[in-house]
């Protein structure tokens, strides 16, 4: 028996519609998580405020914490995907190079949309569930920095302690740094936060290198 083909209103597919109300109920989602509201949000509240009828919450959704999570992965994918693009386009540049195109890439990422950086950064309150995803996800954006750290310092940095440490470290700081930037509590311009954070991602990157270089170099 053939497939009954999805009909096509204004131009757009079935699913092409289905894609357009989830990403309006997230966008509401982000909202509500942005502005602290996500804790006495309901199925009802957030699709009254994507402007969809109840119904089409669950085309695409679960539950609610389902659209958080999605709301995190979306971000994160973004995040991942254009800086792993940038340091892929800069691979025959020195370091000092990569390490801006990459940073520049993440900020920017972030900070075209403050939501989206105070949603994946951890500065508004969600579920117990959803907190635990975003660590998660921050994780996993931790162990792509310690995979590239690994290829361009050229050191096992995986056997010293530093390879769990540096990397949260640096993770951690510019995190909070883009936090103050898009909340205006550092008054410096987009240009300068991007050049301070790859001065320090090669400070605390290539310090920790040397010393593990050293430490492999004292135990052989």
């Amino acid at each position: 028996m053939s497939e009954t083909p999805q009909r096509s209103y204004g131009g757009q597919s079935a699913e092409a519609r289905r894609l357009h109300r989830r990403a309006r109920l997230l966008d509401a989602a982000l909202d509500a998580m942005d502005g602290n509201g996500w804790r006495t949000i309901t199925v009802d509240k957030l699709c009254a405020a994507a402007g969809l009828n109840k119904r089409y919450f669950y085309e695409s959704f679960a539950s609610l914490d389902e659209v958080a999570t999605s709301a995190v992965d979306d971000i994160a994918d973004e995040v991942r995907t254009t800086t792993l693009a940038a340091v892929a386009g800069a691979a025959a540049e020195p370091l000092e190079q990569q390490a801006f195109v990459a940073v520049d890439a993440l900020v920017r990422t972030l900070i075209r949309d403050p939501r989206r950086a105070r949603v994946l950064l951890g500065s508004v309150s969600s579920s117990a569930a959803v907190q635990q995803h975003r660590d998660n996800v921050l994780r996993g954006l931790t162990g792509v920095l310690v995979g590239h750290a690994r290829t361009v310092h050229d050191v096992e940095l995986e056997k010293d302690p530093l390879a769990l440490v540096a990397p949260a470290f640096i993770i951690g700081g510019t995190a909070d740094a883009i936090l103050a930037f898009v909340n205006g509590a550092t008054d410096v311009s987009v240009g300068d936060l991007v050049a301070s954070l790859a001065t320090l991602w090669l400070v605390t990157g290539n310090g920790a290198a040397e010393v593990a270089r050293a430490r492999l170099d004292t135990s052989s």
